[in-house]
Parts: C-alpha cells; structure tokens; sequence
C-alpha cells in the first residue's frame, strides 16, 4: 500500500521542532517537515509559495500549516493539486483577522515592531501577546521560535497583514482553539473547536491532534 505524504508547515518564525509531538500511523502516513527560507526582497507570497511548492516531492500530498503556515500551505494549494489541506491555530481569509491587525496595517504600526531585537524572545513575545504571558510560556517561545532574521521577519509580519485572498478554499479543514489570543475564536467561521486550545496547541494539544489527525486526513 502507498502511503500519504503529509507535509508540515510551521508558523512564523518556527522551525519543525513543533511538531516533535506530532504521530501519524506508519503503516499508512510518511511525514515531512518544511523549513521557512528567506524571502526574496519585497517578494509576493504567491512566489514565495511556488519556490515552497519545489520542496515537494509528492502528487497530492496532504498540507498542513500551522499559523502564518497555514497561510502559506493556501497559496501552495493554488499552485499543486492537494489531497487535503488543513489549517490550525490560523486564518482562511483576512475577514478572519482581529481588529487590532487591520489597525496595525492602516496605521503601518507594524512597522515599529523591532524585529532587530528578536534575540530578545520575551520582548517580542510580550509585544504579541501581551504582558499577562507567563514565564513557562516565554520559555517555549525560545525553544520553538527558531528563524531570526530580521529581514524574513519583516517580510513575514507585513506578508500576513497585507493577505487578502480573493477566493476561499472551501474544502480546508481549519482546527482552531477556543483559547486562542493571536486569532480569536469569534472572528473565525466553519472550524473543528478545541476546547482551551491556545494559539501554540500545537504543543500542548498534541495528544488530540494524534488522535484526530488520521481520521481527518482519511474521511
């Protein structure tokens, strides 16, 4: 029996170690790691995406992206044919966005983030997400947050502000936490809930992706 190549996109500035948790079947499933390389200057994220697209060595593989990934396994989506592409922690369109992403994109306010300063995980962290994130949390961030370059952070945080895709993807499969404070709950539509899901359940809900991953990809 072929197996079903599954191809794994982290979020922004994360490397594959989020998915260190992350089980499918081997008897039906080979998993594949992507790694975020650096864009070219003021490139699309459609090119962005096609360059993405020649990592991959399958027909029909199964995407699957977390966060500004789950943006990005959308355009690859466009460019090669899927078998299934599913989202988590993240956003079909930018009508999904919190209010406080379209300030930061009408105002340019994104563009004092100090994405010099990305040594500095707490700082970037706290600028995130707020004062109110935990040590414990801040510790993982170190850990998982591993691409910091200032040049592809820059790209990637006015890339996601300015996504605006023209035509939803109907058939996405879009996993999101009832918890999660970089995309609220109540601005997203048509999702699998996951009850006290953050924004990294990647990490923390792991064992509930493994339980539920296969059947998803398999249905």
């Amino acid at each position: 029996m072929n197996k079903i190549p599954v191809y794994f996109m982290p979020g922004l500035a994360a490397g594959p170690s989020i998915f260190e948790n992350i089980k499918l079947p081997e008897e039906q499933f080979e998993m594949y790691f992507l790694e975020w390389f650096l864009p070219i200057e003021n490139e699309s994220i459609e090119s962005y995406a096609l360059r993405m697209t020649q990592k991959i060595t399958h027909n029909n593989p199964v995407l699957i992206g977390v966060s500004f990934g789950g943006v990005l396994v959308q355009e690859m989506a466009k460019i090669i044919q899927t078998d299934k592409v599913i989202i988590i922690s993240s956003v079909k369109t930018n009508k999904e966005f919190p209010s406080r992403f379209k300030i930061a994109r009408n105002t340019k306010a994104y563009k004092l983030i100090p994405t010099q300063l990305l040594a500095d995980i707490e700082k970037l962290v706290k600028y995130a997400f707020g004062d109110n994130i935990v040590a414990k949390r801040i510790k993982l961030y170190e850990k998982y947050l591993s691409v910091r370059d200032k040049h592809y952070l820059d790209w990637a945080i006015e890339t996601i502000l300015f996504w605006n895709p023209k035509v939803v993807n109907q058939s996405i499969i879009h996993i999101h936490g009832d918890a999660d404070e970089v995309f609220p709950i109540k601005h997203i539509k048509d999702c699998i809930v996951i009850k006290g899901g953050t924004h990294i359940m990647i990490l923390n809900k792991f064992k509930w992706m493994n339980e539920n991953l296969a059947k998803l990809i398999l249905n």
